[in-house]
């Protein structure tokens, strides 16, 4: 492995599993110190371990910007500094056509999915922009700008949002020496893509046809989209919404 982050201290929220901690994993593979956050502590504790070297834990609910606030101080507290920021904290929600979403679950998504991700971007690029800048990708998905699904309005509406958010926020703060950028990964294989019960066979069974590729993704090809943004070897790269899903929005 190389050692493009070297030196550097990256945020990864929702890290405690899936693609958060794949990504945490590469970060720290190529040489960054890694904070992961989340609500779970547990998980998180769990995380760290199998992170290894310097990587710590911090408990933030990203729909609190007090909270949000604090994630940022301490991992500054602890390091010195922050040079990039994974804003993957996530969830599906609830899943149903738009006349029957009930009003708390379709508040509920925005609340994580958009405003949780605005938050973190909000105290991230105050810190970053007043210490010389920094790097920061945000969690979107094929299901939203890229394509729809049934009973997935509530999600798609929300990381839509997140796609115009990133490159709003690009837009804004590049000439503050802080570049945004989104990650849009399809079907990998995290719980988040089994339905209720699903087995993995199932599940590769029911998408192979979906996915031009034939296959769900790996959260390490995720994790490489995402590692690249961030990295400097991306440094023309602003605003960009980089899809990862075997073709199956091409």
């Amino acid at each position: 492995m190389g050692a493009r982050f070297a030196g550097k201290v990256a945020l990864v929220t929702g890290g405690g599993s899936g693609i958060g901690l794949a990504t945490a994993k590469a970060f720290a593979a190529e040489g960054a110190t890694v904070v992961v956050a989340g609500r779970d502590e547990q998980r998180l504790a769990a995380a760290v371990k199998e992170i290894g070297g310097a990587a710590s834990a911090v408990r933030v609910d990203v729909t609190d910007s007090a909270d949000v606030a604090r994630m940022v101080e301490t991992v500054v507290a602890r390091h010195g500094r922050l040079d990039v920021a994974f804003n993957n904290a996530g969830i599906l929600g609830s899943q149903a056509p738009v006349a029957d979403l009930g009003e708390d679950g379709f508040e509920a998504v925005l609340a994580t999915n958009v405003t949780g991700t605005w938050l973190c971007l909000k105290h991230e690029v105050a810190h970053m922009r007043a210490h010389g800048g920094g790097a920061i990708v945000n969690m979107a998905s094929n299901i939203g700008a890229h394509g729809r699904l049934p009973n997935m309005a509530a999600y798609a509406a929300s990381k839509a949002a997140v796609s115009v958010l990133t490159r709003t926020a690009a837009r804004d703060h590049i000439a503050d020496g802080v570049r945004i950028n989104a990650v849009s990964p399809g079907a990998t294989d995290t719980d988040m893509s089994r339905r209720p019960g699903e087995t993995d066979a199932d599940r590769a069974e029911r998408l192979k046809s979906a996915i031009p590729l034939g296959r769900v993704g790996a959260t390490a090809e995720v994790a490489a989209a995402v590692l690249w943004l961030a990295s400097a070897e991306a440094a023309f790269t602003v605003g960009h919404d980089l899809v990862v899903d075997g073709g199956a929005t091409a």
